[in-house]
Formats: structure tokens, C-alpha cells, sequence
């Protein structure tokens, strides 16, 4: 596998990185995060208009520029690096990639949006009882005459509370877990001030990230909120989803580069019995462990993006091995990394606390290890 970058993506790759060396300071960027409004507007407004990342990976009919898994790779990567909060993944990969597969001229004018920085959306897909499994959906849709009613509930949407357009997916036929039969509305939403016949309930995760739980009680919608054809979004959901772990996973990477080099350079300058504690053999190999964990987690994000062309079996395979390696290599560089810090490694003013719980979070995001490894076998199963 070629880990090389064109000449383009070196340059999209110190492009970001330079905007966020400059603009995203660690500790400004983790009191905005815990601020009332809970991320940075100026900084999304950046990437609009200043990086056009919000567009990079996006198709040029809708103003994009068309790049594809690597470019999408190397801007995750680097947001990760950084720890950014706001919602790239949650929109310009699910909500667009949605909307993308889904089609319309709405979905266009949405993606538009996107591209210009004035369209946030959020995922409502998870439920109370569904655990990873996206198809196990009990919130249903039924026809009213020219409008859809939809009832249920939805928990943990990421990103809601900064959302302008909300995606959720709905029963319109077939049982609980059928893959067949959801279908997928969008709608202009306002967490701080909800349309009728939702209840809105706001919170900040682990990674001082933001969510929120919804309840839909006779929520009524016109009849274009439906995206695509009735009953087939999972055949939009599922390709999705899997660009969204590999985004996660090149975050994930850009996180782990940041812990290993906080790590070695701690090392070096905290000094026990009147030595570098990094000149301990014992520590020495600790350390080369998590580099090893490091390549191969930077492998795995490789495997990702250069699987998301294939046919969907392939895919989906490629996509779970990458997952699993990359949160085993996240669990251990990220529990490794507290531990060499001593009882520094969780305080507020390391970066290593702030990044170990993000590590936390991407491990079970969109699936958990022992998910993707569950979902591995199965597809190895003659």
C-alpha cells in the first residue's frame, strides 16, 4: 500500500495544519467548548470561506471540489490532531454523504449550504434500545394526507445542539430490525428552540463535545422532507456510515501522533532520581509499543479511506478490521500515555487528559471494537 501524498494533498494537509496552528489554541478552543454555546463560530467560518475544507470532498455541482477518501483522510487526520470540536464529520461526512446518495434538488441546496458554512446537520439514527445497530429502528413515519407523522425516540445525536438541519431516520414498513423499509427526512431544526412535537433534551459528552436525546410525538412534516425513495435508506445509510469510521479513524490517528509526541518529550524532561525518566529501558520499550500501535493504527486509516471504492462486502470488511485496530491501538497509546504522565496525565491543564477522552469516545463511536469485530467474522464467514 502507497502511503504517499500527491503534491495537492501535502499542500491541503500543511493548509490545515497551518489554520490550526494559528487559530485553534488548545486552551481557548476547550474553554469554548465548555462555553453556553459549546464550539468556536468564527472557526467554522474559517473553514468555509478561508480553507474550503467544509466543500473539499464534495461534488462541484454543488460548489464542492470534488476530492476524494484521501483528501477527506488527510483534513480528518489533522482535525484530529488539533481536537476539534466542531461538527466536520457530523456534516460534511454524514450529513452530505446522506444527502449526496440520497439525491433531489433539496438535498442540493442543503449540500450547497454545506459548502458555503451555513448548514450544520446532525444524524438522528441511534435509539434507547438499538444499541450500534442502525437498522434496528422503532421511530415511524406514517402518511397524513400531503404530510408525514413521525413518533419515537432518538438518543445520543452528536452534534444536534449546533445543527440547523436534522437527518432521522424513520419505520415506513416492515419490522424492527428489517433492513428494508426506513426511510430518511430532513428538516431545518433549532435545538434551543424546537418545532412542535419534539422534545429536545441537551448535553455535553466525555470529549466536551455536545448531543442531545429527542422524542418525536405527532411530529408532523411536509411531504418533500423525505429523501429518496421510500423504504430504501439504508442503502444511503450504510456507505455512509462507513465513511464516517474512516473519518473517525484518520482523526483517531491525528490524535494518537499528538499523545506519542506529548508522551516522549514528557519523558524527556521529567527527571527521577537525577535522571530523564525516558532513559528507563523499561519505559523505553513502553513507548516503542505505542509506536508500533501508532503504524498500525496509521496503516488501518490507510486501509479505510482506499476502501470506501470498493464493492460493498469488501468494504464493510475492510472498514471493521480498521476500526478495531485503530480503537485498540487508541485504548492502548491513549491509557499508556495517562500512565507515563503520572497523576498529571488527566488534569485539565495537559493536553493528554483532553485528548484520552476523545480517544475514549472514537472507540465507540459508530460501533464499538467488539461490534466491528463481531461484524468482521460475519463477513468472513464463507
Amino acid at each position: 500500500m502507497d502511503f504517499t501524498l500527491t503534491e495537492e494533498q501535502q499542500l491541503l494537509r500543511d493548509a490545515v495544519a497551518g489554520f490550526l496552528g494559528v487559530r485553534y489554541d488548545l486552551e481557548k478552543s476547550r474553554a469554548a467548548a465548555k462555553s453556553a454555546q459549546g464550539w468556536q463560530p468564527a472557526v467554522w467560518r474559517g473553514f468555509a470561506d478561508e480553507l474550503g475544507i467544509l466543500g473539499a470532498t464534495l461534488p462541484e455541482r454543488v460548489d464542492g471540489m470534488g476530492g476524494g477518501a484521501v483528501e477527506l483522510m488527510v483534513i480528518a487526520e489533522e482535525l484530529g490532531r488539533a481536537l476539534v470540536v466542531e461538527p466536520f464529520v457530523d456534516t460534511v461526512v454524514v450529513g452530505a454523504g446522506l444527502l449526496e446518495r440520497s439525491g433531489g434538488s433539496r438535498a442540493d441546496e442543503v449540500l450547497r449550504g454545506i459548502v458555503a458554512g451555513d448548514v450544520r446537520t446532525a444524524f438522528a439514527s441511534l435509539e434507547p434500545t438499538s444499541g450500534p445497530t442502525l437498522h434496528d429502528v422503532s421511530t415511524v413515519a406514517r402518511r397524513d394526507g400531503d404530510s408525514w407523522v413521525v413518533d419515537g425516540a432518538k438518543c445520543v445525536v452528536t452534534s444536534a445542539p449546533l445543527a440547523t438541519h436534522l437527518l432521522v431516520t424513520a419505520r415506513t414498513s416492515g419490522e424492527r430490525r428489517d433492513r428494508d423499509g426506513i426511510s430518511l427526512f430532513l428538516t431545518e431544526f433549532d435545538a434551543a428552540n424546537p418545532p412542535a412535537g419534539v422534545e429536545v433534551h441537551s448535553y455535553r459528552t466525555i470529549d466536551d463535545r455536545v448531543g442531545s436525546d429527542l422524542v418525536f410525538a405527532e411530529f408532523r412534516l411536509p411531504a418533500d422532507a423525505l429523501l429518496g425513495a421510500e423504504g430504501a435508506a439504508w442503502d444511503v445509510i450504510e456507505p455512509t456510515v462507513d465513511a464516517a469510521i474512516a473519518a473517525i479513524c484518520a482523526e483517531a490517528v491525528g490524535c494518537l501522533r499528538k499523545v506519542l509526541a506529548d508522551t516522549v518529550e514528557y519523558a524527556k524532561q521529567r527527571r527521577q532520581f537525577g535522571v530523564p525518566i525516558g532513559s528507563f529501558q523499561a519505559l523505553q520499550h513502553r513507548m516503542v509499543d505505542m509506536y508500533m500501535e501508532l503504524e498500525q493504527a496509521i496503516a488501518a486509516s490507510h486501509l479505510a479511506a482506499n476502501a470506501l471504492s470498493a464493492a460493498p462486502a469488501d468494504r464493510a470488511r475492510a472498514l471493521s478490521a480498521a476500526k478495531v485496530t485503530v480503537g485498540r491501538a487508541a485504548r492502548f497509546i491513549g491509557q499508556n500515555a495517562v500512565q507515563l504522565h503520572g497523576a498529571m496525565g488527566m488534569t485539565e491543564e495537559l493536553a493528554v487528559g483532553h485528548y484520552f477522552k476523545r480517544l475514549t469516545a472514537l472507540e465507540r463511536e459508530f460501533g464499538t471494537t467488539d461490534y466491528h469485530r463481531a461484524r468482521y467474522a460475519r463477513l468472513t464467514r464463507p
